[in-house]
Protein backbone atom coordinates (compact mmCIF):
# COMPACT_ATOMS: atom_id res chain seq x y z
CA UNK A 1 0.00 0.00 0.00
CA UNK A 2 1.13 3.32 -1.08
CA UNK A 3 -0.91 5.25 1.81
CA UNK A 4 1.03 5.79 5.76
CA UNK A 5 -1.88 5.02 7.67
CA UNK A 6 -2.21 1.62 6.05
CA UNK A 7 0.10 -1.39 7.17
CA UNK A 8 3.13 -2.90 5.01
CA UNK A 9 1.84 -6.05 3.04
CA UNK A 10 4.20 -7.86 0.44
CA UNK A 11 3.55 -10.46 -1.95
CA UNK A 12 5.55 -13.67 -1.63
CA UNK A 13 7.83 -14.16 -4.78
CA UNK A 14 6.79 -17.05 -6.88
CA UNK A 15 3.14 -17.07 -6.30
CA UNK A 16 1.79 -15.47 -9.11
CA UNK A 17 -0.36 -12.66 -10.03
CA UNK A 18 -3.67 -15.24 -9.85
CA UNK A 19 -3.29 -17.59 -7.20
CA UNK A 20 -6.58 -18.49 -6.39
CA UNK A 21 -7.52 -18.67 -10.35
CA UNK A 22 -6.12 -21.95 -9.60
CA UNK A 23 -8.05 -23.13 -7.44
CA UNK A 24 -11.24 -22.35 -9.06
CA UNK A 25 -9.29 -24.08 -12.44
CA UNK A 26 -11.05 -27.63 -13.49
CA UNK A 27 -10.59 -30.21 -15.90
CA UNK A 28 -13.42 -32.09 -17.00
CA UNK A 29 -12.91 -35.92 -16.49
CA UNK A 30 -15.12 -38.70 -17.73
CA UNK A 31 -17.70 -39.83 -15.24
CA UNK A 32 -18.40 -43.82 -14.85
CA UNK A 33 -21.42 -42.54 -13.39
CA UNK A 34 -24.19 -41.68 -14.80
CA UNK A 35 -25.84 -37.82 -14.30
CA UNK A 36 -22.84 -36.92 -13.01
CA UNK A 37 -20.06 -34.81 -13.61
CA UNK A 38 -16.38 -35.18 -12.44
CA UNK A 39 -13.23 -32.57 -12.65
CA UNK A 40 -9.55 -32.98 -11.43
CA UNK A 41 -8.54 -29.82 -9.80
CA UNK A 42 -5.47 -29.08 -7.82
CA UNK A 43 -5.21 -27.10 -4.91
CA UNK A 44 -1.53 -25.95 -3.45
CA UNK A 45 0.27 -25.80 -0.39
CA UNK A 46 -0.32 -22.19 -0.01
CA UNK A 47 -4.12 -23.13 0.53
CA UNK A 48 -3.29 -24.95 3.93
CA UNK A 49 -3.61 -23.99 8.08
CA UNK A 50 -0.45 -26.21 9.28
CA UNK A 51 -0.39 -28.99 7.31
CA UNK A 52 -4.20 -29.28 5.91
CA UNK A 53 -6.21 -27.78 3.48
CA UNK A 54 -7.75 -25.02 4.35
CA UNK A 55 -12.13 -25.65 4.73
CA UNK A 56 -13.04 -22.63 2.79
CA UNK A 57 -11.03 -23.03 -0.06
CA UNK A 58 -12.19 -26.75 -0.38
CA UNK A 59 -15.96 -25.30 -0.09
CA UNK A 60 -14.50 -22.54 -3.02
CA UNK A 61 -13.37 -25.31 -5.53
CA UNK A 62 -16.24 -26.96 -4.67
CA UNK A 63 -18.58 -24.42 -5.99
CA UNK A 64 -16.17 -23.56 -9.06
CA UNK A 65 -17.45 -27.54 -9.90
CA UNK A 66 -20.90 -27.00 -9.44
CA UNK A 67 -21.39 -23.72 -11.17
CA UNK A 68 -19.21 -25.28 -14.17
CA UNK A 69 -21.43 -28.60 -14.04
CA UNK A 70 -24.73 -26.92 -13.88
CA UNK A 71 -23.59 -23.92 -16.82
CA UNK A 72 -23.08 -26.93 -19.05
CA UNK A 73 -25.79 -29.31 -18.34
CA UNK A 74 -28.52 -26.17 -17.88
CA UNK A 75 -27.46 -23.74 -19.64
CA UNK A 76 -30.62 -21.54 -19.69
CA UNK A 77 -29.70 -21.47 -15.61
CA UNK A 78 -25.85 -19.97 -16.35
CA UNK A 79 -26.63 -16.76 -14.66
CA UNK A 80 -27.29 -18.48 -11.43
CA UNK A 81 -24.87 -18.85 -8.86
CA UNK A 82 -23.97 -20.94 -5.72
CA UNK A 83 -25.45 -18.57 -2.99
CA UNK A 84 -25.58 -21.35 0.10
CA UNK A 85 -23.54 -24.24 0.41
CA UNK A 86 -23.61 -26.79 3.67
CA UNK A 87 -20.55 -28.43 4.07
CA UNK A 88 -19.54 -31.94 5.90
CA UNK A 89 -16.15 -32.93 6.46
CA UNK A 90 -15.62 -36.57 6.54
CA UNK A 91 -11.60 -35.97 6.92
CA UNK A 92 -8.84 -33.78 6.22
CA UNK A 93 -7.21 -33.59 2.67
CA UNK A 94 -3.95 -32.65 2.34
CA UNK A 95 -2.27 -30.16 -0.78
CA UNK A 96 -2.73 -31.16 -4.09
CA UNK A 97 -4.80 -33.28 -6.51
CA UNK A 98 -8.42 -33.42 -5.74
CA UNK A 99 -11.68 -34.34 -7.91
CA UNK A 100 -14.57 -33.18 -7.76
CA UNK A 101 -18.29 -35.21 -8.13
CA UNK A 102 -20.71 -33.58 -9.08
CA UNK A 103 -24.77 -34.14 -9.18
CA UNK A 104 -27.64 -32.02 -9.75
CA UNK A 105 -31.07 -32.96 -7.38
CA UNK A 106 -32.93 -29.94 -8.54
CA UNK A 107 -33.00 -27.78 -12.09
CA UNK A 108 -36.01 -25.38 -11.48
CA UNK A 109 -36.04 -21.67 -12.58
CA UNK A 110 -35.70 -20.11 -9.17
CA UNK A 111 -33.29 -22.52 -7.27
CA UNK A 112 -31.19 -24.85 -8.17
CA UNK A 113 -29.78 -27.53 -5.96
CA UNK A 114 -26.36 -28.94 -6.56
CA UNK A 115 -24.36 -31.51 -4.70
CA UNK A 116 -20.30 -31.59 -4.81
CA UNK A 117 -17.86 -34.15 -3.00
CA UNK A 118 -14.67 -33.32 -3.18
CA UNK A 119 -12.46 -36.94 -3.71
CA UNK A 120 -8.86 -37.48 -2.67
CA UNK A 121 -6.87 -41.04 -3.36
CA UNK A 122 -10.36 -42.57 -3.93
CA UNK A 123 -12.33 -41.27 -0.42
CA UNK A 124 -15.35 -38.30 -0.17
CA UNK A 125 -13.25 -35.83 2.33
CA UNK A 126 -15.87 -33.37 2.04
CA UNK A 127 -19.38 -32.57 0.78
CA UNK A 128 -21.07 -30.09 0.02
CA UNK A 129 -24.93 -29.18 -0.92
CA UNK A 130 -24.79 -26.37 -3.07
CA UNK A 131 -28.10 -24.17 -2.96
CA UNK A 132 -27.75 -21.83 -6.84
CA UNK A 133 -30.37 -19.01 -7.37
CA UNK A 134 -29.65 -15.51 -8.44
CA UNK A 135 -27.37 -13.26 -6.71
CA UNK A 136 -29.13 -10.24 -4.88
CA UNK A 137 -26.99 -7.35 -6.38
CA UNK A 138 -30.07 -4.88 -5.78
CA UNK A 139 -30.14 -2.12 -3.25
CA UNK A 140 -31.05 -3.92 -0.23
CA UNK A 141 -34.49 -2.26 1.46
CA UNK A 142 -32.92 -2.49 4.65
CA UNK A 143 -29.11 -2.70 5.86
CA UNK A 144 -27.62 -2.84 9.45
CA UNK A 145 -24.22 -1.42 9.81
CA UNK A 146 -22.03 -4.37 9.02
CA UNK A 147 -18.86 -3.18 10.02
CA UNK A 148 -19.19 -0.44 12.90
CA UNK A 149 -15.90 1.50 13.10
CA UNK A 150 -14.17 -1.09 11.56
CA UNK A 151 -11.82 0.83 8.42
CA UNK A 152 -11.92 -0.20 5.57
CA UNK A 153 -8.59 -1.12 5.03
CA UNK A 154 -6.12 -2.56 6.81
CA UNK A 155 -4.64 0.39 9.34
CA UNK A 156 -0.51 0.87 10.25
CA UNK A 157 -1.65 -0.89 13.74
CA UNK A 158 -2.95 -3.97 11.90
CA UNK A 159 -0.82 -6.56 11.63
CA UNK A 160 0.40 -8.43 8.31
CA UNK A 161 0.27 -12.70 8.21
CA UNK A 162 3.64 -12.76 7.61
CA UNK A 163 7.29 -14.16 9.65
CA UNK A 164 6.52 -11.58 12.37
CA UNK A 165 3.00 -12.66 13.18
CA UNK A 166 2.48 -16.01 14.41
CA UNK A 167 -0.53 -16.49 12.61
CA UNK A 168 1.43 -15.91 9.29
CA UNK A 169 3.99 -19.18 10.28
CA UNK A 170 0.77 -21.10 10.44
CA UNK A 171 -2.07 -19.59 7.78
CA UNK A 172 0.02 -19.92 4.48
CA UNK A 173 -3.42 -19.00 2.83
CA UNK A 174 -1.51 -15.62 3.34
CA UNK A 175 0.94 -16.26 0.81
CA UNK A 176 -2.27 -16.34 -1.90
CA UNK A 177 -3.82 -13.00 -0.71
CA UNK A 178 -3.00 -9.91 1.18
CA UNK A 179 -4.19 -10.56 4.98
CA UNK A 180 -3.57 -8.70 7.85
CA UNK A 181 -5.63 -9.14 11.41
CA UNK A 182 -6.99 -6.60 13.93
CA UNK A 183 -4.51 -6.85 17.24
CA UNK A 184 -7.05 -4.74 19.29
CA UNK A 185 -9.93 -7.71 18.86
CA UNK A 186 -6.70 -10.63 18.62
CA UNK A 187 -5.74 -9.96 22.29
CA UNK A 188 -4.47 -13.87 22.65
CA UNK A 189 -1.19 -12.53 20.65
CA UNK A 190 -0.01 -10.41 23.23
CA UNK A 191 -1.29 -13.20 26.11
CA UNK A 192 -4.24 -11.72 27.05
CA UNK A 193 -8.05 -13.09 27.18
CA UNK A 194 -11.17 -11.08 26.13
CA UNK A 195 -14.24 -11.53 24.24
CA UNK A 196 -14.42 -14.36 21.61
CA UNK A 197 -14.49 -12.07 18.69
CA UNK A 198 -11.66 -11.42 15.52
CA UNK A 199 -11.91 -9.38 12.77
CA UNK A 200 -9.07 -9.04 10.12
CA UNK A 201 -8.76 -7.75 6.62
CA UNK A 202 -8.01 -9.99 3.35
CA UNK A 203 -7.63 -9.34 -0.38
CA UNK A 204 -7.13 -11.08 -3.50
CA UNK A 205 -4.39 -10.37 -5.63
CA UNK A 206 -5.04 -8.35 -8.89
CA UNK A 207 -5.27 -11.00 -11.15
CA UNK A 208 -8.15 -12.89 -8.90
CA UNK A 209 -9.64 -9.72 -8.09
CA UNK A 210 -10.04 -9.01 -12.34
CA UNK A 211 -12.40 -12.63 -12.74
CA UNK A 212 -15.90 -12.19 -11.38
CA UNK A 213 -16.83 -15.16 -10.57
CA UNK A 214 -13.26 -15.93 -8.79
CA UNK A 215 -13.90 -12.55 -6.83
CA UNK A 216 -17.31 -14.15 -5.75
CA UNK A 217 -15.86 -17.89 -5.09
CA UNK A 218 -12.70 -15.76 -3.12
CA UNK A 219 -15.48 -13.99 -0.70
CA UNK A 220 -16.79 -17.83 -0.40
CA UNK A 221 -13.23 -18.50 0.67
CA UNK A 222 -12.81 -15.24 2.86
CA UNK A 223 -15.89 -16.41 5.20
CA UNK A 224 -13.90 -19.36 6.27
CA UNK A 225 -10.68 -16.62 7.25
CA UNK A 226 -10.84 -16.37 10.73
CA UNK A 227 -8.76 -18.02 13.17
CA UNK A 228 -11.16 -19.96 16.16
CA UNK A 229 -12.64 -17.22 17.98
CA UNK A 230 -11.75 -19.35 21.25
CA UNK A 231 -8.17 -18.40 21.15
CA UNK A 232 -9.13 -15.33 23.03
CA UNK A 233 -10.16 -17.59 25.85
CA UNK A 234 -7.08 -19.60 25.92
CA UNK A 235 -8.26 -22.39 23.67
CA UNK A 236 -5.60 -23.04 21.23
CA UNK A 237 -5.39 -25.65 18.80
CA UNK A 238 -6.55 -27.33 15.61
CA UNK A 239 -10.70 -27.12 16.29
CA UNK A 240 -11.89 -29.47 14.27
CA UNK A 241 -15.30 -27.94 11.88
CA UNK A 242 -18.21 -30.28 12.94
CA UNK A 243 -20.88 -28.71 10.24
CA UNK A 244 -20.13 -25.27 7.99
CA UNK A 245 -23.17 -23.23 6.39
CA UNK A 246 -21.60 -20.49 3.87
CA UNK A 247 -23.96 -17.77 2.11
CA UNK A 248 -23.08 -15.70 -0.88
CA UNK A 249 -24.92 -12.60 -0.92
CA UNK A 250 -23.30 -10.42 -3.89
CA UNK A 251 -20.34 -10.02 -5.84
CA UNK A 252 -17.60 -7.94 -3.75
CA UNK A 253 -16.58 -5.01 -5.22
CA UNK A 254 -13.01 -4.76 -5.80
CA UNK A 255 -10.47 -3.63 -2.89
CA UNK A 256 -9.78 -5.02 0.65
CA UNK A 257 -12.58 -7.36 2.05
CA UNK A 258 -13.34 -7.13 5.87
CA UNK A 259 -14.16 -10.02 8.01
CA UNK A 260 -15.73 -10.05 11.22
CA UNK A 261 -16.13 -12.75 13.43
CA UNK A 262 -18.56 -13.65 16.42
CA UNK A 263 -19.33 -16.68 18.96
CA UNK A 264 -22.89 -16.62 20.68
CA UNK A 265 -21.29 -19.59 23.27
CA UNK A 266 -18.25 -21.52 23.86
CA UNK A 267 -19.09 -24.58 25.51
CA UNK A 268 -16.80 -27.26 27.25
CA UNK A 269 -17.15 -29.18 23.42
CA UNK A 270 -18.40 -27.03 21.49
CA UNK A 271 -18.34 -23.85 19.99
CA UNK A 272 -20.39 -21.41 17.54
CA UNK A 273 -18.84 -18.80 15.05
CA UNK A 274 -20.31 -16.77 12.90
CA UNK A 275 -18.18 -15.03 10.16
CA UNK A 276 -19.22 -11.84 7.90
CA UNK A 277 -17.69 -10.30 4.97
CA UNK A 278 -17.71 -7.10 4.03
CA UNK A 279 -16.68 -5.00 0.91
CA UNK A 280 -14.73 -2.04 -0.10
CA UNK A 281 -18.55 -0.69 0.07
CA UNK A 282 -19.34 -1.61 3.03
CA UNK A 283 -21.77 -4.14 1.64
CA UNK A 284 -22.58 -7.52 3.03
CA UNK A 285 -21.14 -10.08 0.62
CA UNK A 286 -20.72 -13.33 2.25
CA UNK A 287 -21.56 -14.77 5.93
CA UNK A 288 -21.06 -18.45 7.19
CA UNK A 289 -21.74 -20.16 10.57
CA UNK A 290 -19.82 -23.06 11.80
CA UNK A 291 -19.95 -25.49 14.64
CA UNK A 292 -16.65 -26.31 15.82
CA UNK A 293 -14.96 -28.94 18.26
CA UNK A 294 -12.98 -27.02 21.60
CA UNK A 295 -9.82 -27.52 21.05
CA UNK A 296 -8.31 -30.02 23.96
CA UNK A 297 -5.73 -29.08 26.25
CA UNK A 298 -2.53 -31.03 25.20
Amino acid sequence: MTSESTVDLERPSGVGDAPFSRVCALAELRSETPGTGRYAGHIEPIWTIGPKLHGGTMVAGSAAAATEWLRRTEPERAAMFPVAGSSDFLGAPDPGAVEYEVRIRKAGRQICLVDVSLIQHGRTLVHTAFTFSHLDDATPAYAADHAGDMPAEPPATALAYDERNPMGKLVHVAQGASVAIDPAWATFLAGEKSEPRLRLWIRPFAGDEQDPDVSAFFAMMAADMSPPVPMNLGHFGWAPTVQLTTYLRRRPAPGWLRVIAVAREVGNRMFDEDQFVIDSTGALVAQSRQLALIPQAQ
